[in-house]
C-alpha cells in the first residue's frame, strides 16, 4: 500500500468505510506530513490539529456504532484562505485584513463536513487573488513541490502545493482567471473550474457580486479525476447566497453518449507560444483519447483573443476599481504582487456606465458565436498555461523566438473564465525540468 497520505481521497473512504484504516490514522499521517514539509513549502497559513484529531475521533466512533455516515467520512482536507472556515484565520492573503476569522462555515465547507471530510487547516493565497503566484507580506512566499526554485502557481497556490506534497487529499481553490488551474498545472494535480453558480460561493472573500459573478468560481482540486468528481457532487447544487445559482440538477452522460461526442484540440492560440513539452502534452493527450475511441480533430475556435481581452476589463478594469479606493493610502501593507497588478489597471481609464454595458454586451455576443462554434466540438482540449511552473521572480520567457510577458501567459485559461464555462486540468507528463504537464 502507498502512503496513507498519498492515498486517493476516494481510496481514503473506501479504506475507513471497511475498517482498514481508521479517521485518526489519516489524520495523524497528515498532520505528521504537514510538520515535516510545510516549514519548506509555506502552503498552510494555519493548521487545526487538535480540532482535527477531534473530529477523527467523533467520525471513529460513528464507524463504531454503527451508523450511517457521508462519503468523504475521515478524509482529511484543506481549504484555501479566501474561503471561510468556522474559527480559522480568513485574510485571503492581505494585510488589510489581518487577524481576521470567519464567524461560520462557507456553504460548501459545511457541506464537506456533512459529508465527513476533516478539515486540516487553511491555505495560503496570493494577496486579494490577483496573482498567478501565492506570495504575499502577511505569510510569505509558498514554494512548488516539485522544486522550491518555483512557484506553486496563484492564486490558490498553497491548496495545491499541500495536495500535491501528500499534506491533504483534497481540496478547494477559487478562479476568476486560473487560480485554480494554473496552480494545478504548475504542481502536478488536478484543478476544475466549475460553470458560475454550480458550487456556492457563498462565504469566499473577495465575494462574488457584480461582474465579477460573471468570471469568478470556487471548485475542488485533488490528485485524481475520480477525487475531483467525488468533491464536485459534495460541493454542488444550489444555494441563494451565490447570485449565479440556478435550480438546474446535474446531469451526468453515460458513457455511450460520451462516445459521441466530438473533441476539439489546439496546440496554442496563434498568438501566445508554448514551450515545446507543452504541445507534447496536449498531442499526447489527444492521441490518447483517439485510442480510447473518442473523435479528435483539430479545432480552436474563433474569438478567443477578443474573449481574453473582454475579461481583462473584468478582472483587471473593474478588479482595479474596487481594489484601488480599498488600498489607498495603505500601499506600504501591499505585496508587490497586488502593487504591480494596481500598476497595471492604473494605466487604463476607469468603466464608465456605458464602457461597463458595452463589456457586457460584447461578452454575450462573444458566447453566442463562440457556443456555436463548439456546437460541432463540445469539448476543447488545450494547454493550461504558455509555461511550466516558472523560478520565482521571473515576469518573461523566451518561446519560439518571441518574449512572452507575464499576463500572457495565462490566456489559455481566461477564455474560459469569461466565457463561464467548465474548465479541468489534469496532469499528462513531467516537462524538462521535472515539473508536470497538463
Amino acid at each position: 500500500m502507498p502512503s496513507l497520505t498519498f492515498l486517493s481521497a476516494a481510496s481514503m473512504a473506501d479504506a475507513v468505510r471497511r475498517k482498514e484504516i481508521s479517521p485518526v490514522e489519516l489524520v495523524k499521517a497528515h498532520l505528521e506530513r504537514i510538520e515535516e514539509l510545510n516549514p519548506k513549502l509555506n502552503a498552510y497559513v494555519e493548521v487545526c490539529g487538535e480540532a482535527a484529531l477531534d473530529a477523527a475521533k467523533r467520525a471513529e466512533d460513528v464507524i463504531a456504532h454503527g451508523n450511517s455516515f457521508g462519503p468523504l467520512h475521515g478524509v482529511p482536507v484543506s481549504i484555501k484562505g479566501s474561503i471561510a472556515v468556522e474559527g480559522m484565520l480568513w485574510e485571503t492573503g492581505t494585510k488589510l485584513r489581518q487577524g481576521m476569522r470567519a464567524s461560520q462555515d462557507a456553504t460548501l465547507v459545511a457541506r464537506m463536513r456533512k459529508a465527513g471530510a476533516i478539515i486540516l487547516g487553511v491555505t495560503n493565497t496570493a494577496e486579494m487573488l490577483m496573482a498567478w503566484e501565492t506570495d504575499n507580506i502577511l505569510h510569505g512566499r509558498t514554494d512548488n513541490p516539485w522544486d522550491l526554485s518555483r512557484t506553486a502557481g496563484g492564486s490558490s497556490g498553497g491548496e495545491a502545493a499541500a495536495i500535491a506534497a501528500g499534506m491533504s487529499a483534497g481540496g478547494v481553490g477559487s478562479d476568476g482567471g486560473g487560480s485554480i488551474r494554473v496552480p494545478a498545472h504548475f504542481s502536478g494535480i488536478c484543478g476544475l473550474k466549475p460553470t458560475p453558480g454550480r458550487v456556492p460561493a457563498t462565504g469566499h472573500y473577495p465575494e462574488s457580486l457584480g461582474p465579477f459573478a460573471m468570471i469568478g468560481v470556487v471548485g475542488p482540486m485533488a490528485r485524481t479525476v475520480g477525487d475531483l468528481k467525488m468533491l464536485f457532487d459534495t460541493m454542488q447544487g444550489l444555494d441563494y447566497g451565490d447570485t449565479s445559482a440556478a435550480p438546474v440538477p446535474v446531469q451526468w452522460a453515460s458513457r455511450d453518449d460520451l462516445r459521441k461526442l466530438r473533441i476539439g484540440y489546439f496546440e496554442d492560440d496563434d498568438r501566445t507560444p508554448v514551450t515545446a513539452e507543452t504541445r507534447a502534452a496536449v498531442r499526447m493527450a489527444a492521441d490518447a483519447l483517439k485510442k480510447s475511441g473518442f473523435q479528435v480533430e483539430h479545432f480552436r475556435p474563433e474569438g478567443l483573443e477578443e474573449a481574453r481581452q473582454q475579461w481583462w476589463k473584468v478582472f483587471g478594469t473593474v478588479g482595479g476599481m474596487l481594489l484601488g479606493p480599498m488600498t489607498r493610502g495603505r500601499e506600504s501593507e501591499l505585496s508587490p504582487a497586488l502593487k504591480q497588478y494596481l500598476q497595471w489597471t492604473a494605466r487604463e481609464p476607469c468603466h464608465s456606465g456605458e464602457s461597463l454595458l458595452e463589456t457586457w454586451l460584447q461578452r454575450d455576443i462573444l458566447r453566442q458565436k463562440i457556443f456555436q462554434q463548439m456546437n460541432e466540438y463540445p469539448v476543447l482540449l488545450c494547454p493550461a498555461a504558455a509555461i511550466p511552473a516558472f523560478k520565482h521572480g521571473e515576469r518573461s520567457w523566451s518561446i519560439e523566438g518571441k518574449t512572452v510577458e507575464y499576463l500572457d501567459a495565462w490566456s489559455y485559461s481566461e477564455w474560459f473564465n469569461l466565457l463561464g464555462t467548465p474548465a479541468v486540468v489534469v496532469p499528462i507528463i513531467r516537462s524538462n525540468e521535472g515539473l508536470m504537464k497538463p
